[in-house]
């Protein structure tokens, strides 16, 4: 069902939705660039939020960025565990309404 090529279909976003797409990468393009948070550091973020999401396009497409901004295989192991970490602390957390 995920293919990368998939991507290549975003122009039809586009062509249907101009101002909406446009609006979108430009607040897309903003939110990543490199500020008081440095561009690896929101690559970084934006895989773990791929990794909680489970969108593998997000995952994909930030790990090529975070690699250009220098991101290193350590940093990506630790990424990992920080995903896994907030998402299983989601599960154990809505677990408690299940107590009276």
């Amino acid at each position: 069902m995920h293919n990368m090529d998939n991507l290549k279909k975003l122009s039809k976003l586009k062509d249907h939705a101009k101002p909406a797409t446009d609006g979108f990468w430009q607040y897309d393009n903003a939110a990543l660039a490199d500020g008081a948070i440095p561009k690896k550091y929101k690559e970084l973020i934006a895989i773990a939020v791929g990794l909680t999401t489970q969108c593998v396009y997000c995952i994909e497409a930030h790990k090529g960025a975070a690699l250009k901004a220098g991101a290193t295989a350590e940093e990506f192991a630790e990424v990992v565990h920080i995903a896994a970490a907030i998402r299983a602390g989601g599960a154990i957390t809505h677990g408690t309404h299940l107590f009276d």
